[in-house]
């Protein structure tokens, strides 16, 4: 009878644990703005280190959390003012055991740090327009120059 006992609690403990991670994913997709993307995690071995999750935009920053965690903070956060994409390919190797056949590799630089995102074809040209599109300057912040009428007279 206490090896059932146990059994049960187990049983009941994964059920919480994975109605927790799902609901905290619904969680983030609820305020909209999310998008299915794997980051590269770890470079050690070519091909692996992907980890999968899900990409929040949030102003000028797209927050990635990790798809099977409990954590309410994203596990990275890229800057939109500092992000520059260098190469854009098709998964390679085992990469393309770990990602659908639909799925594109953008090879990213923020800052000093060089980093790998993949995300479907159809998102990529929503995160491309997002990553190009900044805010409007505050219209002070810019020297003034005359662009209508005549000239002013300079003494």
């Amino acid at each position: 009878m206490r090896v059932l006992e146990i059994a049960g609690i187990c049983v009941v403990a994964l059920i919480a644990l994975l109605f927790a991670i799902f609901f905290r994913r619904r969680l983030l997709m609820a305020g909209g703005g999310t998008i299915r993307l794997q980051v590269r995690i770890n470079t050690i071995v070519p091909g692996r280190g992907w980890s999968p999750g899900l990409g929040q935009f949030v102003g000028d920053e797209l927050r990635f959390h990790k798809m099977f965690s409990l954590a309410i903070r994203p596990k990275r956060i890229l800057d939109r003012r500092s992000l520059t994409v260098a190469e854009r390919r098709l998964p390679s190797g085992p990469e393309r055991l770990t990602m659908p056949g639909h799925w594109v590799v953008l090879r990213c630089r923020t800052g000093a740090v060089d980093l790998e995102i993949a995300m479907a074809e159809t998102t990529v040209t929503g995160f491309l327009s997002w990553l190009e599109a900044g805010p409007p300057r505050d219209p002070g912040s810019l020297p003034g120059r005359q662009i209508f009428g005549p000239r002013p007279a300079e003494s």
